[in-house]
């Protein structure tokens, strides 16, 4: 996907997470996050949008911690957060092609990983802000699914910090049906190791997961169940990623 799409969908994804707040109130319990009601969700994805913000716009080519998330509650949490989300659009709107700043994840350039990772974040918290109002999700399209799909698998779970390993060596299929669209994961000791399929693999897998983009994206994201795709093969293999894929904030 295109830098600028990625930034549009950011764009869009912050106005959707701010209105679901609004509907849900700050108290509200996020289930798909266990423990936070919505101000935390608000306190840090806002504290996730400036920390990038700084990297696009400031140009740093070293890490940097985020600050610390703000004291702030109700009406001036949400603006705070609003300002924030509207800083970031702007900076990857604004930054040059051949902006060079620090990244954590391979990507054709900084400016194309801040904006993918970003749209996702942000995407992915408007899906907790949704639970939290109750009623249905805003959908996701399907060729940003399979991109986030790709994000997760071949570059979160490819890192050493990943906690998807088996002492039994195992492959995990994830295939979608609306999409063209299939992975196949082997999960070892090591990180696991992902291969985007662009035909059907000949190989059988030890458990296959199928289901829309949109349905595959959102359980592997533990944002659904993953009694909502289509499961064929050891279920403990599935069990595995799901049980142990979380990516933590830190």
């Amino acid at each position: 996907m295109e830098t600028t799409e990625h930034v549009t969908a950011l764009s869009t994804e912050g106005r959707a997470l701010v209105a679901a707040a609004r509907a849900a109130g700050p108290d509200a319990p996020v289930p798909t996050c266990p423990g936070w009601r919505v101000r935390d969700l608000l306190r840090h994805t806002g504290t996730v949008h400036r920390w990038a913000t700084a990297f696009v716009a400031e140009g740093h080519r070293t890490h940097r911690p985020a600050g610390g998330e703000p004291d702030l509650d109700g009406d001036e949490l949400v603006g705070w957060f609003a300002e924030g989300h509207g800083l970031l659009v702007d900076a990857l709107r604004t930054a040059p092609p051949g902006l060079e700043c620090w990244a954590f994840l391979p990507a054709p350039s900084p400016l194309a990983f801040w904006a993918r990772r970003q749209a996702h974040e942000t995407r992915i918290h408007r899906v907790d802000a949704e639970t939290a109002r109750g009623g249905p999700l805003t959908p996701v399209d399907a060729p940003h699914a399979v991109d986030g799909i790709d994000e997760l698998l071949a570059g979160f779970h490819a890192r050493p910090k990943s906690r998807v390993r088996t002492a039994r060596p195992r492959t995990l299929r994830v295939r979608a049906v609306d999409a063209d669209a299939a992975w196949t994961v082997r999960l070892s000791a090591d990180p696991p190791r992902t291969v985007r399929d662009e035909a059907v693999p000949e190989a059988p897998a030890d458990c296959e997961v199928s289901g829309t983009a949109e349905e595959l994206y959102l359980v592997l994201w533990n944002r659904l169940p993953l009694t909502s795709v289509a499961l064929t093969g050891d279920r403990e293999v599935a069990g595995l990623f799901t049980e142990n894929s979380a990516i933590t904030w830190s």
